[in-house]
């Protein structure tokens, strides 16, 4: 059979614990590896809200598979995410010519260190405070016993 390039994004039930979020995630992609496929990318979007309850769910953790694969497994593979009662909602597209060129073109300008590691340093930016002149500034105090402000000139 023919190799095709496919995306598959599921939202895995968030309400599982880290690690067994981390199961599903290598299950599915083992299960890719064993019936002859390749992973190209692997990305992690984490938990998040739902635009709106997908079986009483608000959250949702997020996983996008890019992979190589012979077109016969995916149905497959979509019958196995769909009996998998973790995995709340999944979408499994073909890309074509033009979407593998795109992430060709993403990936020679991200390099491998960068797209992995995803920490973003800080900027330390330094602050100049405003000089201010010693003539003549008029200071506000309030007197104790009153109610009117006593103005001083500073030197």
């Amino acid at each position: 059979m023919r190799m095709q390039a496919y995306e598959s994004m599921m939202i895995i039930n968030a309400a599982l614990e880290d690690q067994q979020i981390e199961e599903e995630v290598t299950k599915f992609k083992t299960l890719i590896e064993t019936h002859g496929g390749s992973i190209t990318h692997l990305d992690k979007w984490g938990r998040k809200r739902l635009a709106y309850m997908i079986d009483k769910h608000k959250t949702g953790f997020y996983v996008v598979y890019r992979f190589n694969a012979e077109t016969k497994f995916i149905t497959e593979f979509e019958r196995l995410l769909r009996l998998d009662e973790s995995i709340i909602r999944f979408i499994t597209i073909k890309l074509e010519k033009n979407a593998l060129e795109y992430f060709a073109d993403q990936a020679a300008f991200i390099p491998a260190e960068a797209a992995t590691a995803a920490v973003v340093e800080p900027v330390k930016e330094s602050v100049k405070e405003p000089a201010v002149e010693p003539e003549a500034e008029a200071v506000e105090e309030v007197d104790v016993k009153g109610d009117e402000p006593a103005t001083e000139e500073v030197e």
